[in-house]
């Protein structure tokens, strides 16, 4: 049989202390070779005035004996907020739902094991890969952080960066959005231990914290060079929140995986912001990313970038990896078949006896 999860089944059985603890193990197989993982693929084409992506990637993880692919099928727009321009997928689906799937599979016998929507899981993993990464390069001890955004994927960078520092005593928040903010802390407060608090602005959040945390939809920076203290680690979630001035003011940067932008394929003529006009992914070419460590080989103990307390350093999350939505998707399906939760349908249903 496979099963069908949803989003609330993996709610109920997905701890963020699991999504960390699972994405450690992978990234040390994935710098010894053991598991593999592709490069995220974007194809895009012009869906009246917004734009519409599929987007996969993938990834295999024999020690979970599983592999997965991970699809999106969006509707995309770009509206400018404020004095940025922001990346926002519409609800396009009946419903006003959005449209986001993993598919998992036994790498023994091919068959698909599960399939499951990506919104819980994608934000957890990130969450969990921002945390894995600050555990690494910032400085013992921190007990103020900052975070910017107040959104979906700031959540889980607050209860990912809480569980895996559990001495932190403060967190504040800053967001455009000032009810959003506050809403947003009045959510966390309930979930975390540390006090949550709503700032005026992003510099007064930053100052004095010993972790950053950018957590936005934005395309263009939201962390600026004169706000980098000394000592002080940031982390984002995407490789354009952070100015190349700060970048450079850095000790050490540390990657994701070292991607650095998706396989585009688009139709002819289109323009996409997240690909023009020195935003976005374009961030590449007003920074020389490949000299920076990977956060497989820092998991893997072979590099120790922080070489001081009084070290500046920073992770880049640039793309994400199909291999953290199958480790994370395998823990997902053995904890529901724990609890005896989903729907099972034949397994037939989704092979076949033709040769494909």
């Amino acid at each position: 049989m496979t099963l069908i999860l949803s989003n609330e089944d993996i709610t109920s059985v997905l701890s963020i202390k699991d999504c960390i603890d699972d994405l450690e193990a992978a990234y040390l197989d994935l710098d010894q070779g053991i598991a593999v993982t592709r490069q995220r693929s974007d194809t895009l084409v012009p869906s009246g005035d917004r734009i519409y992506g599929l987007k996969t990637m993938d990834g295999i993880a024999p020690s979970a004996g599983v592999g997965a692919v991970r699809i999106n099928s969006d509707i995309v727009t770009w509206p400018s907020v404020g004095d940025t321009i922001r990346r926002v997928k519409v609800p396009a689906a009946p419903n006003n739902r959005y449209t986001g799937l993993v598919l998992l599979f036994s790498i023994e016998t091919g068959q698909p094991l599960a399939i499951m929507p990506d919104g819980v899981i994608q934000r957890m993993r990130v969450g969990a890969t921002s945390a894995i990464g600050a555990n690494l390069l910032a400085n013992q001890g921190v007990q103020e952080v900052a975070v910017l955004g107040s959104g979906w994927q700031a959540g889980a960078q607050v209860l990912a960066i809480c569980a895996a520092r559990p001495e932190i005593q403060t967190v504040r928040c800053f967001s455009p959005n000032r009810d959003n903010c506050e809403a947003f802390v009045r959510e966390m407060s309930d979930q975390v231990s540390a006090r949550i608090i709503a700032c005026r602005d992003s510099k007064e959040a930053i100052q004095g914290a010993g972790i950053v945390l950018c957590a936005t939809n934005a395309i263009e920076p939201v962390f600026q060079e004169d706000w980098f203290e000394t000592g002080m680690h940031i982390g984002s979630i995407k490789m354009s929140e952070i100015t190349p001035d700060a970048l450079t003011k850095a000790d050490a940067v540390v990657m994701h995986l070292g991607h650095g932008a998706p396989l585009l394929t688009k139709a002819a003529g289109l323009e996409v912001p997240d690909h023009s006009q020195g935003r976005g992914w374009e961030m590449r070419d007003r920074y020389d990313f490949s000299e920076c460590l990977t956060l497989p080989s820092l998991v893997a103990g072979r590099e120790v970038p922080r070489k001081s307390p009084t070290d500046r350093t920073c992770f880049v999350n640039d793309l994400g990896l199909g291999l953290q939505f199958a480790v994370v998707a395998a823990r997902c399906l053995k904890e529901a078949e724990k609890k005896g939760l989903g729907h099972e349908l034949p397994t037939d249903w989704f092979t076949e006896k033709e040769h494909p």
